[in-house]
């Protein structure tokens, strides 16, 4: 009953100065706008980089040429990459901690289907590809060991790719025609979205690596026939990847015959330590920025004590009265307490409003994730509660101090 009753009178308190109340919460406001926008945005950045890292598969160690020999070409191209279909075999066959290799190369192609067309990434590989990213099928099947072999015409779809070549309508049994070279679709793949480096993952056609060498990508060039533009391993555990890697690069030095010194002409990368480590780095970055949002906090809960030890000075004689009518110096503690609670819970709301309303604004408008998670609305309004305690609890324990008699005599 004393707190519900110190609710009211606290209320009632707030209400009889509208526009000093508002202003006072000013500070709060910006502080709890600012802290909730920029936690939306890191858990936003995160939440992308999670689902982007799921995306890649788990384990999964990636071959290719070092940075600085690409984009002289691409496998089948003239490319200077030494990578061969016999390098993922031998991963596969001498290290124990590697379950699975998948040697592929790509390139942009214009796949056709009667009078709809649309660009795409063609890559050749083999099923294990698909099993190394764990990208289970929408509908259909994967390349058989015949097909594979055999140099078979099929295809399977990215999502996307199938949805603009055929619509609505099932892809299954259907021809497409890539450079002019007719394939039978024989699966749909489910959607995996975008990838962590910007790449639409669902813009994709996969074809046996033998098929992609012989009739795209890699038929017009006789020095590389044999070269792949990457390969793809999957470990047999995450704690397993640290030594496949050291181990796989050893066996590439020794089958290149890589001298002691000289450089790796390939490199092995962990994507999914790669992006990782970049949402450490913005989760970081996220808690900086809202701890430097977090100053404005402070500012206003200074600004709060501020006017309630302004507030306690003109109501002094109101305060002598109550307490010469039976208040308790506890009574009087509480309601200034709640006053100051009061004025940053509601604060703290107007805030928690505009900062999820700017950062969903800013995100939609700048492209970037935003995610809003029940912890940090609950969290917002926490916060500004216990700035409220923390900051009204000096003008609130001055207030119950007062000598009742002085304190009538107060002009």
């Amino acid at each position: 009953m004393i707190v519900l009753e110190s609710f009211k009178v606290a209320l009632r308190a707030l209400q009889a100065n509208l526009l000093r109340s508002f202003l006072t919460m000013l500070g709060v406001i910006v502080g709890v706008a600012s802290v909730v926008s920029m936690v939306a945005f890191a858990a936003g950045a995160q939440r992308q980089i999670s689902e982007q890292i799921k995306t890649l598969g788990a384990n999964v160690l990636m071959i290719e040429p070092p940075r600085n020999s690409r984009g002289a070409g691409q496998a089948g191209r003239g490319a200077v990459s030494r990578l061969t279909e016999e390098d993922a075999e031998a991963i596969a066959a001498n290290i124990a901690q590697i379950a699975l290799t998948a040697p592929a190369l790509r390139g942009n192609v214009l796949a056709v289907h009667k009078n709809r067309n649309t660009w795409t990434t063609v890559n050749g590989t083999t099923s294990s590809y698909f099993a190394i990213r764990e990208w289970p099928l929408k509908q259909g099947r994967y390349f058989s060991q015949q097909e594979q072999s055999g140099a078979g015409k099929v295809a399977v779809l990215g999502q996307l790719t199938a949805e603009q070549l055929f619509g609505d309508t099932d892809p299954i049994g259907q021809v497409i025609r890539v450079l002019s070279v007719p394939f039978e679709v024989i699966g749909v793949l489910s959607e995996k979205g975008t990838s962590g480096w910007g790449r639409a993952q669902d813009q994709v056609v996969f074809v046996p690596i033998r098929t992609a060498k012989q009739r795209l990508i890699g038929s017009s060039n006789a020095v590389h026939r044999n070269s792949v533009e990457y390969i793809l391993a999957k470990a047999v555990s995450s704690s397993a990847v640290p030594v496949a890697e050291k181990r796989m690069t050893a066996l590439l030095r020794q089958r290149h015959r890589i001298g002691s010194g000289a450089a790796n002409d390939f490199l092995v990368s962990d994507p999914a330590s790669m992006m990782a480590a970049e949402n450490a780095v913005k989760r970081a970055l996220g808690w900086l920025l809202s701890g430097i949002a977090s100053v404005s906090l402070i500012v206003g809960g200074i600004g709060i004590m501020n006017i309630m030890l302004v507030s306690v000075t003109e109501r002094t004689r109101e305060i002598g009265l109550r307490i010469a009518i039976g208040a308790s110096p506890g009574h009087v503690q509480l309601q200034f307490l709640m006053e100051a609670v009061l004025l940053c819970v509601f604060g703290g709301a107007i805030g928690l409003a505009i900062g999820a309303s700017a950062a969903v604004l800013v995100g939609q408008l700048a492209g970037w994730p935003v995610f809003l998670s029940p912890l940090s609305v609950i969290g917002g309004v926490a916060v500004s509660a216990v700035v409220g305690l923390i900051f009204g609890y000096f003008p609130a324990r001055k207030a119950s101090k007062m000598d009742p008699v002085a304190a009538l005599k107060f002009e």
